[in-house]
């Protein structure tokens, strides 16, 4: 089998969502043993079986038919409908939760999402253990105001239960339009609380994938109340520190990472030294693997960053692809249970090169890659074709990155209480 180019393909590395699905309801209670003269004369066209495949579609077709000769109302059946809904339970039957197809109008949203600008609650969602869960609510949204954490699970849709759920539908069903309102019902597997409900509306969610700061440590509002604020400030003395939250490998992070890095750096030019750079990726879902290895670039000098092992038993090596300007700076990244995927690709780089010390949680465990193809009328597929290892040779699936230091986010976390942020910054101070 010839092996796909994955070097000229644009490896999409980011927690799938957006597709549509129908239940399905018994028909037993009102079915009569009758003959029908209806015949369906709208045209099926390209049926035939695709050259080298030994598969019998007799059954499919035979369903197709008597699907649109019997159904009670054949005038309002959507045949596109069908065929997407094929193509999804086909590829839904491979069994991995992050092989979809995307129908026009989904991928339409999946893209707009790397774009950062969407209608819905502002929560990435993902699967474990046959659940849907939330990976991490995006900050200033309305999940993240509603309480919705990282892990929760997702029990119902307002009135609906998520049981056997994919996360597509899950997606499909909390987006909405803006100002309308959805309930979910939640379950945190950290507590021992029962289910809880939120109602949440719906907004316009805009998410800048890079936001940066460099404060003299006294002045880093964030850990005023953090029970190490007095001891990182006696340590302090005159120290500025330098902070940048990356929240997803978008479109424009690249290009909003580069604009962070140049204002920081004119900054220590005119105020004088930074001692030591904070890395925020808590709650990044990932994205773009161009985007990991361009950050991650910026402060190893050589080596790989990823590796990818193709579903033809091939590896890829992917190695920085420029001069980092902060090669020499001291870094803290800090992590937790919704940093995912191209965010685990640059913790476990900057870790395994000795370049950063990671702070936090342990992180989500998604260790594939998707490969995204697009295909006729807007639609797309995204597959499975390999799974990432990271340059000391671990594999990040399921299991996540374990932090050099573990922190904790607790119940006190506020604006003004960031423990894991506190001891970031103490750990760049030593």
């Amino acid at each position: 089998m010839k092996s796909l180019p994955f070097s000229k393909i644009r490896s999409l590395i980011l927690i799938v969502a957006l597709l549509i699905l129908a239940g399905g309801v018994g028909y037993r209670l009102g079915e009569r043993r009758t003959t029908v003269d209806f015949v369906d004369k709208r045209p099926v066209v390209n049926t035939a079986v695709p050259a080298g495949t030994n598969v019998d579609f007799n059954l499919f077709w035979d369903v197709w038919g008597k699907l649109t000769r019997y159904y009670i109302e054949p005038k309002s059946i959507d045949v596109q409908k069908l065929v997407y809904g094929a193509i999804t339970g086909m590829v839904g039957a491979v069994g991995d939760p992050y092989t979809s197809f995307f129908p026009p109008q989904e991928n339409k949203q999946f893209k707009e999402d790397l774009g950062g600008e969407f209608e819905g609650i502002g929560a990435q969602l993902g699967m474990k253990d046959g659940r849907v869960v939330i990976i991490s609510p995006l900050k200033g949204t309305p999940a993240e105001a509603a309480g919705v954490k990282p892990n929760d699970i997702i029990l119902k849709v307002d009135d609906k239960d998520t049981a056997g759920w994919t996360v597509e539908q899950a997606v499909n069903t909390i987006r909405g339009p803006k100002n309308t309102k959805v309930r979910l019902t939640l379950l945190s597997p950290a507590t021992a609380e029962g289910p809880r409900e939120v109602s949440i509306i719906r907004n316009t969610i805009t998410v800048p994938s890079v936001t940066w700061w460099v404060k003299p440590v006294s002045n880093i509002t964030e850990i005023s109340e953090a029970t190490e604020a007095a001891q990182v400030r006696t340590k302090s003395g005159n120290s500025r520190v330098a902070y940048i939250n990356l929240t997803r490998f978008g479109d424009n992070t690249n290009q909003d990472w580069s604009k962070a890095v140049d204002e920081i750096l004119a900054s220590e030019k005119s105020g004088g030294k930074i001692n030591g750079l904070i890395l925020d990726m808590r709650n990044n879902p990932g994205g773009y693997l161009d985007g990991a290895v361009y950050i991650a670039s910026e402060f190893m000098k050589g080596g790989t960053v990823v590796s990818q092992v193709n579903s033809d038993g091939t590896r890829q090596d992917y190695p920085t692809d420029r001069k980092g300007k902060l090669t020499d700076i001291r870094v803290v990244v800090l992590v937790n249970k919704g940093s995912a995927s191209a965010a685990e690709i640059v913790s476990g780089a900057l870790r395994d090169s000795k370049r950063a010390k990671l702070v936090g949680e342990t992180t989500f465990g998604k260790g594939t890659v998707q490969t995204p193809f697009d295909l006729a009328q807007g639609s797309s597929v995204h597959i499975t074709t390999g799974k990432w290892l990271l340059p000391g040779g671990d594999s990040i699936s399921q299991k996540g990155l374990t932090p050099d230091v573990e922190v904790p986010l607790n119940d006190t976390f506020s604006a003004t209480n960031d423990a894991q942020l506190a001891r970031g910054i103490e750990l760049l101070l030593q």
